[in-house]
């Protein structure tokens, strides 16, 4: 995809001349510092001038405070000069000398300044001045980083060609906003016919998210449709040092994105510059930078559209509840656009796409790598494409196999192979049994995932351990019983260290972190509480699409707090005995599959589905 800064090429043949006078401007006046030859008289000691005087060989003479020039009566020798010069002593005695003698002497008069050296004086440096601007002020128009440059907008321009073009047949997995978007492109193509029945595009589309999910990739797909110049930029960009000039790089932005409508304006990271206004410092309105971009923002999208040439700006986010409600309200940003994780067939078009840019064996079944990437979002799955094409690459096949895209999806998930941390036998053990134990209890819990692999290879930063759980189908909703089951399983690792060791170890830390955070939301978020009712008592708090897990909880009493606590205590009891009660009746079957995955390290496949069919509930 080309991208190139927006420029205006300087005049060169100006800038030459520009700098050719200054050069001789610079010539010119250093030259009234250089000796004069035609100026310069021979200097002799003044012992030999006050010999000379003594002599009555001295005319006249000429005293400064620096120079005594003089003039003899006769030349020494032939072709010698008759005026000659030396500098002065404090001699006291030197006038009357001079005027016993008689010698005309007088004072220098002072040196007057040549017209030449005059006018040289005053218009050299202030031309010198001016041409040093200009040369600035060029080379700023031009989009260099010069010294007059950073009002200057720093917007780039996607101009779509054949080759690079990104159309709506790169972008999958999010359809419901391909079909928002389709209306701009049609009205980009063809306005006359939306402005012949009345009809106002929307001026600003805002595109929200979480993080990867493509909406930068449908920005340009819509550029790339429609064929029109397409402006990017960054929120952060319009942010400076200097006080003003972020609302002056929003003029310059908008004034371009006038000059080459119909076109489209696309703000990455528009929470950088839009959030609310009033909400820094506890001080309301004041002269902060940001808001005052903000406010030139809002000033230029209520003003510059028109419909003989339309210019659409998009916006891109991850925390839309941040933004100020000036911005999204109807006639700046009239549409909110949602681009979410794709679901299981979007994930299957995604791995298409992506799969035709590498060479994949024929055995490849992308449906299973669709199924084993829930939650994955466009830009992970093209992450995973390209880790398993250089997994391939390294063990130098010609083909990426379905071996490396599993091994992709775990290196995603768990991280990398630790091969050179290696364990104690003891700990090795402890690590077998403690992933045996949560694989038997997820096996048995209710839900809509199954156990595909056990590994006792570490991975990742301080996984030492662990089981990989695959969803069978695509779920949206969760039961009470769903998310019980969820505890119990991760509790059975700890709960196989008590019943086979009769002790625990640290490497349960993160399980319980896990089970407590799913006892809390079902407490205090999804009201799944017989005793407490269907009250929600946490505060949703934090970014939606980032992740946000700070949740306070609300202003309750000593006594309601008490009860949460109680609530969050009793489902992880029942949860650590259920999985305690499931080890117990499978106890065979828990030290069976432990010592043959302590001599292979990883099971997977059938060979762990038939081993996990003989497990029964208690």
């Amino acid at each position: 995809m080309p991208i190139r800064q927006d420029e205006n090429k300087p005049n060169r043949r100006a800038g030459l001349i520009n700098l050719i006078l200054i050069g001789v401007g610079v010539l010119l006046l250093f030259s009234n510092f250089l000796p004069n030859p035609a100026n310069q008289v021979p200097r002799v000691p003044y012992s030999l001038f006050i010999d000379q005087v003594n002599d009555n060989n001295v005319r006249r003479a000429f005293i400064t405070s620096d120079q005594i020039r003089y003039e003899l009566n006769e030349a020494p020798a032939e072709g010698a000069p008759t005026v000659l010069a030396t500098t002065p002593i404090f001699d006291m005695e030197l006038p009357q000398r001079l005027e016993d003698h008689g010698v005309e002497f007088a004072a220098a008069p002072p040196k007057r300044p040549s017209f030449i050296s005059t006018a040289l004086s005053w218009v050299v440096p202030p031309l010198i001045f001016i041409l040093v601007l200009q040369f600035f002020a060029r080379r700023s128009m031009g989009g260099a980083q010069g010294a007059l440059s950073f009002t200057k907008s720093k917007a780039k321009v996607y101009v779509p060609d054949e080759e690079s073009r990104v159309t709506f047949a790169d972008v999958a997995g999010v359809d419901e906003a391909k079909a928002e978007l389709t209306e701009i492109v049609d009205f980009l193509k063809t306005p006359e016919r939306y402005a012949a029945i009345g009809a106002r595009i929307p001026k600003g589309v805002l595109l929200v998210g979480p993080p990867g999910t493509g909406k930068t990739l449908l920005s340009k797909a819509v550029a790339g449709e429609a064929s029109v110049p397409f402006f990017i930029i960054s929120g952060s960009e319009f942010v400076e040092l200097f006080v003003g000039a972020g609302a002056a790089r929003v003029r310059d932005l908008f004034e371009q994105a006038k000059q080459k409508a119909p076109c489209i304006i696309f703000i990455d990271e528009l929470d950088a510059i839009g959030k609310s206004r009033g909400g820094s410092m506890g001080v309301v309105g004041g002269n902060d930078e940001r808001e005052q971009t903000l406010n030139q923002l809002l000033t230029e999208m209520d003003g510059f559209a028109s419909k003989d040439k339309p210019v659409i700006v998009l916006a891109a986010t991850n925390q839309p509840e941040t933004l100020d409600a000036a911005l999204l309200r109807p006639g700046r940003f009239d549409r909110q656009v949602l681009v979410d994780r794709p679901d299981l067939s979007g994930r299957r078009t995604i791995l298409d796409i992506y799969g035709k840019k590498v060479k994949l064996s024929p055995g490849v079944d992308l449906d299973r790598i669709a199924q084993a990437t829930s939650g994955f979002a466009g830009a992970d799955l093209a992450n995973l494409v390209n880790e398993a094409a250089l997994l391939a690459a390294r063990q130098y096949r010609t083909a990426v196999e379905q071996a490396d895209l599993n091994e992709a999806i775990e290196r995603v998930v768990a991280g990398l192979e630790k091969k050179s941390r290696v364990l104690q036998p003891d700990e090795k053990k402890v690590v077998a049994y403690h992933e045996v134990g949560h694989a038997i209890v997820g096996h048995l819990m209710p839900g809509g995932s199954k156990v595909a692999k056990i590994s006792i290879v570490p991975r990742g930063m301080s996984a030492l351990g662990y089981t990989l759980q695959l969803p069978t189908e695509e779920r949206f909703l969760n039961s009470k019983e769903d998310l019980e089951g969820q505890i119990a399983t991760l509790l059975g690792g700890r709960s196989a260290e008590e019943i086979v060791f009769g002790e625990v170890t640290t490497g349960a830390a993160n399980d319980l972190q896990r089970a407590t955070d799913i006892a809390e939301q079902m407490v205090g978020t999804y009201g799944m509480s017989e005793t407490l009712g269907p009250l929600a008592y946490d505060k949703q708090g934090g970014s939606r699409f980032l992740g946000g897990n700070n949740n306070p909880r609300r202003s309750v009493s000593d006594a309601t707090a008490q009860a949460i606590d109680r609530e969050v205590r009793g489902l992880v009891d029942r949860a650590h005995e259920r999985a305690l009660a499931i080890l117990h009746h499978n106890r065979p079957l828990l030290d069976s599959i432990s010592e043959k995955i302590l001599d292979k390290e990883v099971i997977e496949g059938d060979d762990l589905k038939e081993l996990l069919a003989t497990s029964v509930m208690p």
